[in-house]
């Protein structure tokens, strides 16, 4: 099995779970020399995910491959051609690897893309399914739909069975950015003026996102098919903070201000993304993993926070 992406938070996860496992001997895909690698785990150096790379010595012997490298989505992105840099690496990177993984025999391409290819936001209620049509908004989700559109064609003119998983926000130990944000201001007792916000969004935790992967590993009914992925409780930005509060053994300070005020004030401030990620509503259905894979999360919300404030605390 071919892994990429395994110095990165997803990928990490991954290759623990397939090491304990011990039913995979893994080929983890690294982007320079590295010391002291995971136990079971072989590293193949083969330097920035790109267009023209040669994937041969990575690809030997390999029958699965798991593809979580990706240039991320980053806030305030300075580069000049956003979507040019995010299709080098996300686009075209990714389908020099699948057309090669394809020539090779590889017999199944697990994709982690992104629920961002359905779109930013849903209306309460309403969520996002996988047969929905796509509504990228940004270079970085339309880089990823556009290498699912390259990774099905490949799937219709090859051998190879193609697996794409779509996440929203992911979290676990090691979790970074906003998310990392949230518990410090939890932990430290800072007043949050989140307090009406009446949004749900959905989030997986890391452990059963890496779960869903494995089970699409050998899974017959996952070939050629797209599963979203939760973990099955949506959250308010307010439910999430409590339950984030009672994992750390604080209580959040949530005061009650106008949600539309908040709304204008990141606007001004050139916040709207950061707004709309608090505040907004983006709900994932997954019954088509459940039912399709028979695929249940295996933990709750809860347990994933209390896993992030333990490492949080140890840290």
């Amino acid at each position: 099995m071919l892994l990429t992406g395994y110095t990165g938070f997803l990928g990490t996860a991954v290759a623990h779970r397939i090491v304990d496992d011990k039913c995979y001997r893994l080929t983890a895909v690294v982007r320079r020399e590295i010391e002291n690698p995971t136990p079971g785990v072989s590293p193949v150096v083969v330097g920035e995910l790109g267009a023209n790379i040669d994937w041969t010595l990575a690809l030997g012997d390999i029958d699965i491959v798991i593809h979580t490298a990706a240039r991320v989505h980053v806030m305030n992105d300075s580069v000049n051609d956003p979507l040019a840099e995010f299709r080098k690496v996300n686009t075209e990177g990714t389908l020099n690897l699948a057309r090669q993984a394809a020539s090779k025999g590889i017999k199944r391409f697990i994709f982690i893309s992104s629920i961002k290819v359905n779109g930013e936001s849903t209306l309460h209620g309403k969520p996002f399914t996988a047969d929905d049509e796509p509504g990228p908004e940004d270079p970085y989700s339309i880089s990823k739909w556009e290498t699912e559109i390259g990774l099905r064609r490949l799937a219709e003119e090859t051998d190879m069975e193609v697996v794409v998983i779509r996440p929203p926000l992911v979290y676990g130990p090691g979790v970074k950015g906003n998310f990392m944000s949230l518990v410090r201001w939890v932990n430290a007792g800072l007043p949050l003026p989140l307090g009406s916000a009446q949004n749900k969004r959905s989030m997986v935790a890391l452990d059963n996102l890496v779960d869903l992967i494995i089970t699409c590993v050998e899974h017959p009914a996952a070939a050629n098919q797209t599963f979203l992925v939760g973990d099955g409780e949506d959250l308010s930005i307010v439910e999430l903070l409590q339950q984030m509060g009672k994992a750390l053994g604080k209580n959040p300070r949530l005061l009650p201000f106008p949600v539309g005020l908040l709304n204008l004030a990141a606007s001004l401030l050139g916040k709207k993304d950061v707004a709309q990620r608090l505040l907004g509503s983006l709900q994932v259905d997954i019954s088509k993993t459940q039912t399709q894979l028979g695929w249940e999360p295996p933990i709750s919300v809860g347990e994933g926070l209390n896993r992030v404030a333990e490492a949080f605390t140890k840290s």
